[in-house]
């Protein structure tokens, strides 16, 4: 199923920008509780960005799925979502 993942794709490139903007920092010694700062900013924003996808797969795939006739498809799509979670919860 295809997306449009214009705006995703738009953040991601903000994050870029802001990751080069990191490196610098690291270059130029910057202090290192504003490094780490900068850096909670980041994970939050890719964070951001893989809950609009997850949303969009919820709101689509796995809706598809779950209201298909092929139990294996659902039980499949419903298995993703289960080790997306238990990923995330690693660590």
């Amino acid at each position: 199923m295809m997306h449009d993942h214009t705006e995703n794709i738009q953040r991601l490139k903000t994050i870029e920008g802001h990751i080069r903007g990191i490196q610098k920092m690291l270059e130029n010694d910057q202090y290192c509780i504003d490094v780490i700062h900068q850096i909670q900013a980041v994970q939050s924003a890719l964070n951001k960005v893989s809950t609009r996808i997850l949303d969009g797969h919820l709101n689509s795939c796995l809706t598809n799925a779950v209201q298909g006739d092929d139990p294996a498809e659902r039980d499949r799509v419903l298995n993703e979502i289960t080790e997306i979670f238990q990923a995330a919860n690693k660590g």
